[in-house]
């Protein structure tokens, strides 16, 4: 009886290997999509802080304190020109008018002026009878600033042009901010006055 032939197996794609096994043909590797690795959080302790995006708001905002406190200066004091008073003199007239009988020197220091420039200043209202000196009565040695009757009826006055003023500058500003920006500079001037005493160097 004759032997049927033995049939070859051949393996498409691979090689043919005599009393073997066909050889599996090889997969092509699919490359993954590269996932970017999550930092961990030591990784994220150890490395330096990013640096800030932008600064000009910084400096925009100091430009915009400049230019308002300039331009409302000068705004007021064309405001006051008919009054034949300037802001500096209107200014000693409001803080007195909020603490009667201050200091040369405590006005100096709020008006952010010298001892002799707020004397000069202080001469000049004496003249025209808006306000007078009189000693300490504990220290004589200190001046005290009063005002006279005449300058009283001024300041209510006044108050009512500063307060129509402020109305223009402050048009279409809401309230609540308005609280918030003399909050933020109130805290701004405190920081300032004790750069200004050396409490810290810049």
């Amino acid at each position: 009886m004759q032997k049927k032939p033995t049939k070859r197996v051949e393996q498409s794609g691979g090689p043919e290997t005599s009393g073997l096994a066909p050889t599996p043909p090889r997969k092509r590797a699919v490359p993954k999509p590269k996932v970017a690795a999550s930092r961990s959080s030591d990784d994220a302790a150890g490395a330096a802080p990013a640096a800030p995006i932008n600064i000009d708001w910084e400096l925009r905002l100091g430009f915009l304190i400049h230019d308002v406190s300039r331009m409302r200066r000068s705004a007021f004091d064309r405001y006051l020109k008919p009054m034949n008073i300037t802001r500096s003199q209107w200014w000693v007239l409001a803080y007195l008018s909020r603490e009667d009988g201050m200091t040369q020197s405590q006005l100096a220091e709020e008006l952010d002026l010298g001892k002799v420039g707020m004397g000069g200043l202080i001469d000049r209202l004496e003249k025209t009878g808006m306000v007078r000196r009189a000693p300490d009565q504990s220290d004589r040695r200190i001046n005290r600033v009063f005002l006279e009757p005449r300058s009283k009826a001024l300041v209510i006055k006044m108050r009512g042009l500063n307060h129509k003023f402020n109305m223009r500058v402050f048009d279409g500003i809401p309230e609540a901010q308005l609280e918030v920006t003399a909050v933020t500079l109130d805290a701004m001037k405190r920081n300032i006055r004790g750069l200004l005493r050396g409490d810290e160097t810049v």
